[in-house]
């Protein structure tokens, strides 16, 4: 069935790196949709991605381009996160829907995105393809078949908590990712904002003291190597590490309470088990080939994934014995730090707010985690928009 698509949906992206050459190359090639420009600092790199796509205009400056040709749906395909931020909330004043193919600002300052965007009357939303996207597809899914959410995982295919930019860089130029975003990926920083941004809009958790990642043959055996009884009420997130299939996505599940007990006997029929915990997965996530998802959602007002709230962060740990002195910046694939999900703790610091330079006023001993006694927060942009958020959360959670 061909995708059902609003006609001459007009595409902004912002960021040409991996994903957004992709992005790019997808919404051209998208019935329906058009490219209308591409913007990056790197004017050589907004060139490339605009050629992908038949020639759409390109440039280093996003005003211009947004307040010159008015778009219906920006893309964040950059790396940063207060810039990112603007870029966001500039679209959304202008009038455009925003998806959002980057994590780090969607964990951030993903509610505060969401009531500017509802300020608007516009649509925010995370992107279709990255894994928690595909999970609150999935999610929907289970749903609406009858199944309540036990635990939403991921499948981790390899990890090296304390990797480098510098240990990685071959890797990185083998993919096509520049050694800081390959570092995220490989350190599993990247996985649990993936894992925080999907707990966060839908008020899942990490099981106590966090996701546990146990090492799996096969992702069948999520069924046996966590402890549901744990877990209460609340759905959880977690992942396994180096599960065949190799790469995806799935959820352990049980039928509604609600359900005749007949519905065991159709789970097994259909070859799922006998219960009382089942396994729904997806064996892979396709990104930027399914931005076009995202898009389709934020014009039709029915979002994908939109976080309003905040049950869990990703904290910073440190890789190595830090001294004080030491500066942290873009502690994201840094040397320094890793992050780990945990649910929300005043007494750490979240790892998005280490974009721009920290330096640490005492020293830190590894796997430790930073606290706000180990350094002071650099005042700027983020920090302003982080406060703002901060007041929101308040009014809304009071």
């Amino acid at each position: 069935m061909a995708l059902q698509t609003p006609s001459n949906v007009k595409v902004g992206i912002v960021g040409a790196g991996c994903m957004g050459r992709g992005v790019a190359f997808q919404v051209q090639a998208t019935e329906g949709m058009s490219l209308v420009w591409i913007a990056d600092r790197d004017e050589k790199a907004a060139r490339e991605a605009a050629q992908l796509a038949g020639d759409a205009t390109y440039g280093t400056d996003f005003s211009s381009l947004l307040g010159t040709t008015p778009i219906d749906v920006l893309v964040e395909c950059t790396n940063s996160i207060g810039p990112a931020a603007d870029y966001c909330l500039t679209a959304l004043a202008s009038g455009a829907h925003v998806v959002l193919m980057n994590a780090e600002v969607d964990l951030a300052l993903g509610p505060l995105l969401s009531h500017q965007a509802k300020k608007a009357g516009r649509t925010i939303t995370s992107d279709a393809g990255d894994q928690h996207g595909v999970l609150a597809s999935l999610i929907a899914e289970a749903d609406a078949m009858g199944f309540e959410i036990v635990q939403a995982g991921n499948i981790k295919g390899f990890l090296d908590r304390y990797a480098t930019p510098e240990s990685i860089k071959e890797e990185a130029a083998k993919r096509n990712l520049s050694p800081t975003q390959c570092c995220a990926y490989t350190d599993g920083t990247k996985l649990h904002i993936e894992m925080a941004v999907l707990a966060n809009a839908l008020g899942y958790l990490p099981p106590p003291g966090g996701m546990t990642g146990p090492r799996a043959h096969t992702v069948q055996e999520a069924l046996t190597s966590f402890d549901f009884a744990s877990y209460g009420e609340t759905p959880r997130i977690d992942y396994l590490l180096g599960a065949e299939p190799g790469g995806g996505v799935y959820l352990v599940v049980r039928p509604k309470k609600n359900l005749p007990p007949e519905q065991a006997f159709y789970l097994n029929y259909y070859k799922l088990g006998d219960g009382p915990e089942y396994l729904l997965y997806r064996p892979y996530h396709l990104c930027h080939l399914e931005t076009p998802k995202a898009i389709m959602a934020a014009v039709k007002g029915s979002p994908i994934l939109t976080t309003d709230s905040r049950t869990c962060d990703v904290y910073a740990f440190a890789k190595q014995d830090l001294p004080a002195g030491t500066p942290i910046r873009h502690a994201i694939g840094s040397a320094e730090v890793y992050g780990l999900v945990e649910p929300h703790n005043t007494e750490r610091i979240p790892i998005v707010l280490l974009e721009e330079t920290a330096v640490l006023k005492q020293s830190i001993g590894k796997d430790e985690p930073i606290s706000p006694r180990h350094l002071d927060l650099p005042p700027g942009r983020l920090t302003t928009l982080w406060t703002q958020q901060e007041k929101i959360l308040k009014q809304f959670t009071k």
